[in-house]
């Protein structure tokens, strides 16, 4: 399944959205726009609906409590609210459709409290609370809780908590990668980052992470100028590595473990990795950082067989004229941002009768796209 819409209110810098997904996701706009704000709404119900940790409070805790959350532009009103759609495909009937509105107790504990939950399974209420729930009603320290957190209270929905609960994210930073040392191989907590990411390849199943490196080695023979072969190994200290042999006069001296990999090296590794990991929602930031362009413009077709093969959806942000070149994305699959006074809007780029016209004429959806989350000024930046 995938998430096939999404509607908010006050959620950071987005006042109100309703947008339409399909299976890939290009998420395009100026800089401070709020793209990474989309994305955390899918990190957010993740972090609530996770198998260890996290529910409700602990998801607006760790991004600062919800004044950091709610809009600015909302003024007198105190709800955020979250609602999305789950289905096979997009422009089909959902399955489910899960929606939350939560604000602050004005005075007392200055909880986070529930205003709602509620739950449909093929446009059928199975969940309001508290209106369905005597026993919130009657306890508002319930209200602190979701349903979508707890494996006995989420049964009749417990496809929403699956998917959530394993939404995927990794923007990885070579140079966090490269920091590990013995004495601190694996920390707690989430690891957006990557400074974790050869902890969970060392802790697939053997046949599992060899498959997978087989397939990233292949991948890795045409992006690589004299890539010979990759393997995952472990230093006198347990410390993980992947090492990468170059073709050389001394067959033996061209591995390399990851200190010596280039930045795109590392989040080529990382993105293609990612891919093949799960089965459900993937969020990328800006692949497109430190890769060659010719790399750029075919992760438009990975992305597809992806989606395609496994019905897996991928939402990413980015800023690549090369990465949008591809004739085959369609206008529908590009979300554009724009700012605006009462913070940023979000549209389908289908939906822009401009953007559709310079597409029917032969243009790609960067070409039709990208110029308009330039800034206004931006030839006049100079220093």
């Amino acid at each position: 399944m995938i998430i096939t819409r999404v509607r908010l209110a006050n959620w950071k810098n987005f006042k109100k959205v309703d947008v339409n997904l399909r299976g890939r996701v290009f998420v395009v706009g100026a800089n401070a726009s709020g793209k990474s704000n989309f994305l955390d709404v899918f990190r957010f119900l993740r972090d609530i609906a996770k198998p260890k940790g996290g529910g409700l409070q602990q998801a607006v805790s760790s991004r600062g409590g919800i004044s950091k959350i709610r809009c600015l532009s909302a003024r007198k009103n105190p709800l955020v609210e979250i609602e999305v759609e789950i289905g096979e495909l997009a422009d089909t009937i959902p399955s489910f459709r899960y929606g939350i509105g939560i604000r602050q107790e004005n005075k007392g504990k200055r909880r986070i409290m529930l205003d709602y939950e509620r739950v449909w399974k093929d446009e059928v209420l199975i969940l309001d609370r508290p209106a369905m729930i005597s026993e919130d009603e009657a306890d508002d320290e319930r209200l602190t809780m979701t349903y979508l957190e707890n494996a006995t209270t989420n049964a009749l929905f417990r496809d929403v908590a699956d998917l959530f609960g394993s939404v995927s994210y990794l923007h990885l930073v070579p140079q966090l990668l490269r920091s590990v040392k013995s004495a601190e191989i694996e920390q707690p907590g989430e690891d957006f980052y990557g400074r974790n990411f050869l902890v969970r390849v060392t802790k697939t199943a053997d046949r599992t992470r060899k498959a997978r490196l087989n397939r990233i080695m292949k991948a890795l023979e045409n992006a690589l100028p004299q890539f010979d072969a990759l393997k995952d190994d472990k230093d006198s200290a347990g410390v993980p590595h992947l090492l990468l042999r170059l073709k050389h006069w001394r067959p033996d001296a061209g591995w390399q473990n990851e200190e010596q990999f280039s930045d795109g090296t590392i989040r080529l590794l990382g993105l293609f990795w990612s891919m093949l990991e799960g089965d459900t929602v993937l969020l990328f930031e800006e692949p497109e950082l430190s890769l060659n362009d010719r790399i750029v413009e075919m992760l438009p077709g990975l992305l597809w067989k992806l989606q395609s093969s496994k019905g897996r959806q991928a939402i990413l942000t980015t800023h690549s004229l090369s990465l949008l070149s591809d004739p085959g994305i369609a206008a529908e699959d590009v979300l554009l941002l724009e700012n605006g006074v009462e913070g940023t809007e979000i549209k389908q780029a289908s939906s822009d009768p401009e953007i559709v016209a310079m597409m029917r004429a032969g243009m790609t959806v960067g070409d039709a796209v990208l110029p308009r989350t330039a800034p206004q000024n931006v030839t006049e930046l100079t220093l």
